[in-house]
């Protein structure tokens, strides 16, 4: 007996190995169709020039020299954070405490400004709160790390809850600091000494966080690609069982990458209090935390192709709060212009790793 049927509309089957050009070429594909789908919805919804929107997108960023460099000082925030994600998601250990981590480290940097001056030297002070931030983030990483190696907890949500932990932990340090009494914020640390601020480098104030960021991601993507430690950190990640049969001590390697990925995100929270806002508050981390996420993820955890995908998560941060202000547009709409960009350029990953074929073709299967 004989039962035609249809092949289905379409398959899907893994791609192999696809060249970085054409990567690159599927990603710049699904940017201009975003450009494309919201310049259709920025004209339907609010009928305004869609190029006009997008060139004060660009304004809004890089407009004048003070905000190029607000822009470059939030990029270097953000890729600061990517690059303590990126060893723990490698690992497939789902880092999503970097909020909380940030708000340690910043903690620990705010704390040596208040209760160091004038016992040490404006020379020593950096350094010593570029140590102490990434101690207390490594402290807040090893927790969840400990207890995933030993325990075998969920990491996911242990480290939510310690971002919970982070911030009240924040409250009661912005309370004891607060700064007018009464105010219930910690003010401008030392706005008068400027003791344990960023010294301008080159007339600009942001220049030093530059710096430390690109050392940072050479050697993390030296760390993940050419180290021992980085080769077990990519076994692990694939497979444990593997790593325990070529006699990796998982447990270990565990444990000492959530410390590192904290320490990193620590040092984010010391960029926050000594090289930007010079104060702590339950907002200095901003969400970066989670926001970072995508960019770690879309990188591929490579640290260099990091820096290109946080100056676009910056920029469309920026633009969308200038096109909000410029037109009186809704913040809704701001934020689904950005939104829609974000979707395609993650979706762009899909057809990266994945091929879709289309078949419409009949056969014939046999039926005893």
């Amino acid at each position: 007996m004989q039962k035609e049927h249809k092949e289905p509309l379409f398959r899907i089957s893994k791609r192999g190995l696809m060249s970085r050009r054409k990567a690159w070429g599927i990603r710049l594909l699904a940017l201009i169709c975003a450009l494309i789908v919201c310049a259709f919805l920025i004209y339907s919804i609010v009928k305004l020039n869609p190029l006009k929107v997008y060139q004060a997108m660009y304004q809004g960023a890089f407009g004048t020299n003070k905000r190029t460099w607000v822009t470059i000082r939030d990029t270097m925030m953000l890729l600061c954070i990517g690059l303590g994600l990126a060893p723990a998601f490698k690992m497939k250990f789902w880092n999503i405490g970097a909020e909380g981590q940030v708000l340690v480290g910043g903690i620990a940097s705010a704390a040596c400004m208040i209760y160091l001056q004038g016992k040490v030297s404006t020379l020593l002070i950096l350094p010593i709160m570029f140590i102490c931030s990434a101690v207390a983030g490594g402290i807040w990483g090893f927790f969840p790390g400990y207890f995933k190696a030993r325990f075998g907890t969920n990491e996911t949500l242990f480290t939510l809850m310690m971002n919970y932990i982070a911030i009240q932990t924040t409250s009661y340090c912005v309370a004891l600091w607060e700064n007018p009494y009464g105010s219930n914020t910690v003010g401008i640390i030392n706005a008068r000494t400027k003791f344990g601020w960023f010294p301008p480098i080159f007339g600009q104030m942001y220049t030093l966080n530059v710096i430390l960021v690109f050392i940072l991601v050479i050697l993390i993507y030296i760390y993940l690609n050419y180290s021992k430690q980085g080769f077990e950190i990519a076994v692990v990640g694939d497979s444990e069982n593997t790593a325990r049969y070529s006699g990796i001590n998982v447990s270990k390697v565990i444990i000492r990458t959530m410390i590192i990925s904290g320490a990193i995100c620590g040092l984010a929270g010391f960029l926050a209090v000594a090289g930007a806002g010079h104060t702590i508050s339950v907002s200095t981390a901003g969400g970066r935390g989670f926001t970072t996420i995508i960019v770690a993820w879309m990188a591929k955890f490579n640290s260099f192709v990091m820096v290109l995908f946080s100056v676009l998560l910056v920029f469309l941060e920026k633009g969308a709060m200038e096109i909000a202000s410029r037109y009186q547009l809704s913040d809704y709409v701001s934020n689904m212009v950005t939104g829609i960009i974000i979707i395609f350029l993650l979706g762009s990953e899909f057809f990266i790793n994945y091929k879709v074929w289309f078949k419409n073709r009949k056969y014939k299967e046999i039926l005893p």
